[in-house]
């Protein structure tokens, strides 16, 4: 173990920048799947049969193959179909941009789904056009309901970066098995990988945990009182409509 401490001291900066590497694909992926996940579910939502159609072919696409061949198919096949090969960070995020924004797309669906039908139709006696409508009443109710989802979404995200080991991206867990190659020390490297994976995943849950009560203090669930909700929300749809 001794052997392993010391290595990995003289190892810091590689270690460091394996771990900024597993960082960046988190945050950069994490950022693609939002942005695709609400293209993909709201555009499940769309009046338009072709963008429906486009929508839920994409997310059944993404979410019917696996990861593995998607993140290698970006990596080995796709340069040699278009003669441009992507860094090995670069194709991580596109990876998992894809295939857990066609997971979040669902998320999204089904939270705008679960908005009361009084809410569009208070909205509409408004005069609200749809953009409004989607942003000021609608989104509002559903983005709390998404939060712990979306939650669980990219911790799963956050465990797959080691993923990147297979495309050769220096990510932490290509230091730790390059210094647990050097001294044999497995116990202690898988030990170290558990630690501080757990330590991120923490990190982003108490992170989305704010973003969670946040938006519950704008629609004033913060007091506790749920029976508050609807008063809430009516509140916020006249302040709209006034505002436009």
């Amino acid at each position: 173990m001794s052997d392993f401490f010391s290595t990995l001291l003289d190892e810091l900066p590689q270690v460091g920048a394996g771990l900024w590497v597993t960082i960046q694909a988190t945050v950069l992926g994490s950022l693609l799947a939002l942005l695709l996940s609400f293209a993909l579910g709201l555009a499940a939502g769309s009046r338009l049969l072709l963008v429906r159609g486009v929508s839920r072919t994409v997310v059944e696409f993404f979410r019917g193959t696996s990861l593995y061949i998607q993140l290698f198919w970006l990596y080995y096949a796709m340069p040699q179909l278009t003669g441009y090969e992507l860094t090995p960070l670069l194709c991580g995020v596109v990876a998992f941009g894809l295939n857990y924004g066609a997971y979040g797309s669902e998320i999204v669906r089904g939270a705008v789904n679960s908005v009361p039908r009084a809410q569009y139709e208070a909205a509409v006696a408004l005069n609200m056009t749809p953009f409004h409508r989607m942003r000021r009443v609608i989104l509002p109710q559903a983005w709390v309901q998404m939060i712990p989802s979306f939650t669980n979404l990219l911790i799963q995200l956050l465990k797959c970066t080691p993923l990147l080991w297979l495309i050769s991206a220096a990510d932490f867990m290509t230091t730790v098995e390059h210094i647990r190659s050097l001294t044999g020390e497995t116990l202690t490297a898988y030990l170290l990988l558990l630690a501080v994976y757990f330590v991120l995943a923490y990190a982003l849950t108490l992170l989305m945990n704010v973003l969670e009560r946040s938006a519950k203090r704008r629609l004033g669930l913060h007091t506790g009182a749920r029976s508050l909700l609807k008063t809430r929300t009516a509140d916020a749809v006249t302040t709209a409509g006034g505002a436009r």
